[in-house]
């Protein structure tokens, strides 16, 4: 077991850390230029530029830390500032694709020059909507369609009017009727009546019917060759309609094709509308504007938005156009599926869902392409399909575009199959630390992807060279950022031991920027409601006090309960086996002190001892582990020449909660060895702490709440001098108490002890020394020690007695 060490109580300077003021040398923030954009986060910082710089895939990064660590806003502004000398990236568009209108054609694009596409398609089919018209209207083509129908009906009737001088030299007369033409006999220019035909001779009525039935044969081989004439007549006018049109649309398309002479994508899709527009030159024909006042639409009409010009129309994806420098930075709030990859809307007609090519909108990874694209992890995670969809873009290297419904196959509406985008974007994945450990351990694409993390440090330790000057940067970029008056230096000192105490180490200051700004802007209104031009420490104390004020209803009424004695907490006597022990309640981010009162009784035994809290299923695995912890040291320490023939039981009176932590095993262990030595522990005193197999006293959390929590019980019924805390000496250095137990402390009237070893504890709370085995292996006569192992003999002897009188083993 350890000796003695100090027995001394801190003193009140060794309760609130000192701050080295000599470095802030300001009177105002408003000297600073807060100039520090990322103070300590010099590790996480390195990640994001290597993962922005390193031109290899999958170097994606994962930036994780605490919440209100600015994780967001630095990550952002590195990326920004790097991006900016980063190549602009390329524009991307959809058109249609005339020969599979279901799978529309990506074309990408020189940067800017998306758009310029769009409105030089628009103006070629305004154009043309006015020039197709007038080209038709014009008398060369008039002249040259009256010639095909001339030419047509010409040939028609040359072969009709043969037909008929061939009848008349045949004596055939042709009658037309209303069903078609008859036939009959003629001479001197008159119809043979029957009578007349029947009173020919045979040769002569046999010459007529021959005659009659060449000429109808000959009618009927023109009549049937009308169908063929009348279609050599249409590709003649299909042909002229054609050459017509295909040298309107040459003219009008020349002006695009020059323009993108350098794009051969853009060339053959040109190539493609120029084929589909003089094939259906008669789109512009069909003059039914609501703009027009007579059967073509005026100049000035926009028929490139009615319906059946949409086949024309550029579908722009991502214009990276004027006032576009460097490559783009893009937060995604919602990170649906639709919203990264992008989504096919429809409209609804008739009662049937439609859609096209114009319809496809862009996503977050379109807009971020060629640049970086910031997610919150926690975000993408809620989303169904957006994590999955995610990994299959960044694996495969291209958005293609597709809906939930297809994904999961719920849905067998025909829809669009656009053509996939390559891809090229570095995406920066912000999360806390649970989500990338647990992505490690249960997503093997998660670490082949995200290879870097960006770890941000909660604390900033005030050692390092220019924490204190740094700092105080930092409030003044915070201040001016959260719009607040400029705060004094001792104000800036104020903000620092609060940061402290949000540490729980008086060596580090807290890296949680929305913290930080809670309380300034809280500060803000006290100083605003006092008329101060400045915020001075007193509007930080009151930021601070009425925070606590506002928070601390439950903990009022546990001192409530105490002062009433509902809840029983000695702070004054001796009572044997009964000891105060400290714990910290947490209630959203409130947290507060609240002493228990804990009890030990003992007995002869097999070396048992009961835990109450596990036994019952309400103490934690960790506390448990305590327990076992305090059976080995008593074994080890005590019953070196005989078993440990104790049963012993501990409880924390009152409880009806679960307990969880060793940092009551040191009380525990106290109160065992009361218990067993007889010895009174003073009430006046609360202990904290974990103890280990060789006696030592080992750090907790939460040590200044716990010294608060039990420093408002006294205070509440009075303080006496005698009243006091005990530590373990290794949370010295935490200790960042309130204003209140400073001053109780400096004028004498509350005590705070270090321990390092249980003997301390044993010392002050006993007034008995432990002692320590002399050279014949005993521990010296009278000291608390002594008192424990010829307690704990005794029980061996009662037990071997009575496993003689009862003739087996002591149960």
């Amino acid at each position: 077991m350890a000796g003695h060490h100090r027995q001394d109580p801190l003193t009140a300077a060794e309760l609130r850390p000192a701050l080295p003021s000599a470095k802030l040398r300001f009177t105002l923030t408003d000297e600073l230029d807060g100039a520090q954009e990322w103070l300590g986060q010099d590790r996480a910082v390195d990640a994001i530029r290597m993962s922005a710089m390193v031109p290899h895939e999958d170097f994606h990064v994962f930036v994780l830390g605490q919440p209100g660590s600015g994780r967001h806003a630095i990550a952002q502004s590195i990326l920004a500032g790097i991006a900016k000398d980063r190549p602009v990236a390329c524009d991307w568009v959809y058109v249609n694709n005339f020969e599979m209108p279901h799978k529309p054609v990506a074309i990408q694009l020189p940067p800017g020059s998306a758009s310029r596409l769009r409105k030089m398609m628009e103006t070629l089919v305004d154009d043309l909507a006015n020039q197709i018209p007038a080209l038709f209207e014009s008398e060369d083509y008039q002249t040259r369609r009256r010639t095909i129908e001339e030419d047509f009906s010409a040939e028609h009737e040359r072969e009709m009017s043969e037909i008929f001088d061939d009848a008349r030299a045949r004596n055939v007369a042709i009658l037309r009727t209303p069903v078609g033409f008859s036939f009959a006999g003629h001479r001197d220019g008159n119809v043979l009546t029957q009578e007349e035909f029947e009173a020919l001779t045979d040769e002569e009525r046999d010459a007529l019917e021959e005659a009659i039935e060449s000429v109808q044969q000959r009618i009927s081989d023109v009549l049937k060759s009308v169908p063929k004439q009348e279609k050599a007549h249409r590709r003649q006018v299909e042909q002229l309609n054609y050459q017509l049109a295909a040298r309107g649309v040459d003219e009008a398309i020349r002006e695009v094709q020059d323009a993108y002479a350098a794009e051969p994508e853009v060339q053959t899709y040109l190539k493609a509308v120029r084929n589909d527009l003089v094939e259906n030159a008669e789109l512009f024909l069909m003059g039914d504007s609501e703009d027009s006042a007579g059967p073509f639409p005026v100049a000035t009409s926009k028929r490139f938005k009615e319906p059946q010009f949409q086949r024309y129309r550029v579908n722009v994806m991502v214009s990276n156009g004027s006032g576009c420098s460097g490559a783009a930075v893009v937060k995604e709030e919602l990170p649906t599926m639709a919203n990264l990859i992008g989504r096919i809307e429809y409209a609804s007609e008739m009662g049937a869902l439609i859609t096209n090519f114009t319809m496809i909108k862009p996503g977050a990874l379109h807009r971020a392409n060629g640049g970086y694209l910031v997610l919150d992890v926690r975000q993408v995670l809620s989303e169904p399909l957006a994590w999955d969809t995610l990994k299959r873009c960044l694996r495969t290297g291209e958005i293609s575009i597709y809906s939930p419904g297809e994904r999961l196959s719920l849905v067998s509406t025909v829809s669009l199959e656009p053509d996939p985008v390559p891809l090229s974007v570095r995406v920066v994945l912000i999360g806390e630390r649970l989500h990338y450990y647990l992505l490690s351990a249960l997503d093997p694409d998660f670490l082949q992807l995200f290879k870097l993390e960006a770890d941000f440090d909660d604390h900033l330790r005030l050692e390092e060279s220019g924490a204190v000057e740094g700092y105080a940067q930092l409030i003044a970029r915070l201040a001016r950022r959260a719009g607040t008056r400029p705060l004094d230096q001792p104000a800036v000192e104020s903000v620092m031991r609060e940061s402290m105490r949000l540490t729980g180490d008086a060596g580090r200051l807290t890296l949680n920027f929305s913290r930080l700004s809670d309380l300034l802007r809280e500060a803000e209104f006290w100083a605003g409601s006092g008329g101060s031009a400045h915020i001075g420490p007193q509007h930080i104390e009151r930021a601070v006090a009425e925070k606590e004020r506002r928070a601390g209803r439950v903990r009022e009424l546990g001192l409530e309960t105490i002062q009433l004695g509902t809840v029983m907490i000695d702070t004054d006597g001796a009572r044997i086996g009964q000891i105060n022990a400290m714990s910290v309640l947490q209630i959203g981010d409130y947290s507060f002190g609240k002493p228990s009162r804990l009890t030990a009784r003992t007995r002869p035994g097999t070396g048992k001892l009961v835990d109450i809290e596990r036994e019952t299923e309400l103490g934690g695995p960790i506390h448990s582990k305590g327990m076992l912890i305090l059976q080995g040291y008593l074994a080890a320490t005590y019953a070196t020449r005989a078993p440990l023939s104790l049963w012993a039981s501990l409880v924390f009176e009152q409880s009806y909660g679960g307990v969880e932590g060793d940092s009551a095993s040191a009380a525990e262990l106290i109160a065992l060895l009361s218990s067993l030595a007889e010895v009174p522990l003073d009430q006046s005193f609360a202990i904290t702490g974990s103890v280990n197999q060789f006696g030592d006293i080992q750090a907790i959390g939460g040590v200044n709440q716990k010294i608060e929590g039990f420093f408002d019980v006294c205070d509440g019924r009075g303080l006496t001098g005698r009243q006091g805390v005990l530590i373990p000496a290794a949370n010295v250095r935490n200790l960042t108490l309130r204003q209140r137990v400073v001053d109780a402390v400096e004028a004498g009237r509350f005590r705070i002890f270090p321990m390092t070893s249980v003997t301390d504890g044993l010392t002050v709370l006993t007034g008995l020394e432990a002692g320590v085995r002399g050279a014949d292996g005993a521990y010296p006569e009278g000291s608390l020690n002594r008192r424990v192992e010829d307690r704990l003999q005794a029980f061996a002897d009662i037990r071997k007695s009575f496993a003689k009188e009862a003739g087996g083993d002591a149960q």
